[in-house]
């Protein structure tokens, strides 16, 4: 295996498609010849990260408008945290790319390693699949995504839930921890909101502020105190 597949943890069956999306149109250029490059596999690789991305939004936020979801999605695949993946891999040292656009910066440039990080999706997905590739981008983007959970763009769940609650009692909800476990470094907590007597709804996260914005979700989900009022 390569250095790169080590870090990815994929061993490309077809190693022509891992060149062809490290390949920078520069090099061509400068060659004065044809050679391929990764624009045709940055073309396919930003289609299937905006499925993966959109798929996992569908499924983890669940009350959410969808002009809220393209909000969301746009801040996880916008060119600034596709950089922040690429360089995360160290992506600029494999690029084949030619002298004049190394010498300009090109290896440390924002979309050349956007574009690059969407090739190499691409060429997962031709390589392996639409699981390896949804594998791949799931655990490249799990902090973003970790963080997304507790500080959405444009959703408050804790908000628009008391927002909503007031409006039928000025009682506030309170979020309850139910319980954590694991290992300190790596805890699970769990906590649960409660109004006017009702468990609303409950949810987990690696910290007390991800589980009660779970639980305000399930709760505006569930809309359990429309049983009582």
């Amino acid at each position: 295996m390569t250095p790169l597949e080590e870090s990815i943890g994929y061993k490309f069956r077809n190693s022509l498609l891992l060149a062809e999306a490290l390949t920078h149109p520069s090099l061509g250029h400068e060659t004065q010849r044809y050679h391929f490059d990764y624009q045709r596999l940055e073309f396919l690789g930003d289609a299937v990260l905006q499925l993966v991305i959109t798929e996992y939004l569908f499924r983890n936020f669940r009350v959410e408008a969808e002009g809220q979801l393209t909000k969301l999605r746009s801040r996880l695949v916008s060119r600034d945290a596709l950089k922040t993946h690429a360089a995360a891999l160290d992506l600029g040292r494999y690029i084949l790319m030619g002298r004049g656009e190394e010498a300009s910066g090109g290896r440390e440039r924002t979309s050349t390693l956007a574009d690059t990080f969407e090739a190499l999706i691409g060429a997962l997905y031709l390589d392996g699949g639409l699981e390896v590739a949804k594998s791949f981008i799931l655990a490249q983007t799990r902090g973003d995504l970790e963080k997304l959970a507790e500080e959405p763009v444009d959703i408050n769940p804790k908000g628009d839930l008391q927002e909503l609650l007031q409006n039928i009692s000025p009682r506030s909800p309170i979020y309850e921890l139910v319980s954590q476990s694991g290992p300190e470094h790596e805890k699970t907590f769990v906590s649960q909101v409660v109004w006017e007597g009702i468990v609303l709804g409950q949810g987990r996260g690696r910290s007390k502020k991800q589980a009660e914005t779970a639980a305000a979700l399930e709760a505006l989900n569930s809309r359990r105190w429309e049983k009582k009022f």
